[in-house]
């Protein structure tokens, strides 16, 4: 399990920069620098709706990635102890980055 922090407020998963998924997915299969990868798992918050409610935040999780061209990436999971999904201002997947992202 890797340790996420989370700074894509807008997100309905996130909660106190943590995420209530069990896992997510980090896209950007061809990027060579972080500002090619995305939380694909990204879901935005809509109208008065806060976070979601029926799960709770996680500190460690399931962290599948797409990025192949990441040292971390060890057959499409994430071997990082730590990343840091980055996007305070984002309103939809795109707008977000995996910051750990590191080229091979």
């Amino acid at each position: 399990m890797t340790h996420l922090k989370c700074s894509a407020t807008n997100c309905m998963h996130n909660c106190d920069c943590y995420c209530c998924k069990q896992e997510i997915l980090v896209a950007g299969s061809e990027a060579k620098e972080k500002d090619h990868t995305c939380c694909s798992s990204f879901d935005l918050r809509s109208g008065d709706s806060a976070r979601n409610h029926f799960e709770t935040p996680e500190q460690a999780l399931s962290v599948g990635c797409e990025a192949i061209h990441c040292v971390y990436n060890e057959a499409r999971i994430c071997r990082a102890p730590r990343i840091h999904i980055n996007g305070p201002s984002a309103l939809q997947a795109q707008a977000t980055e995996c910051a750990t992202f590191k080229m091979r």
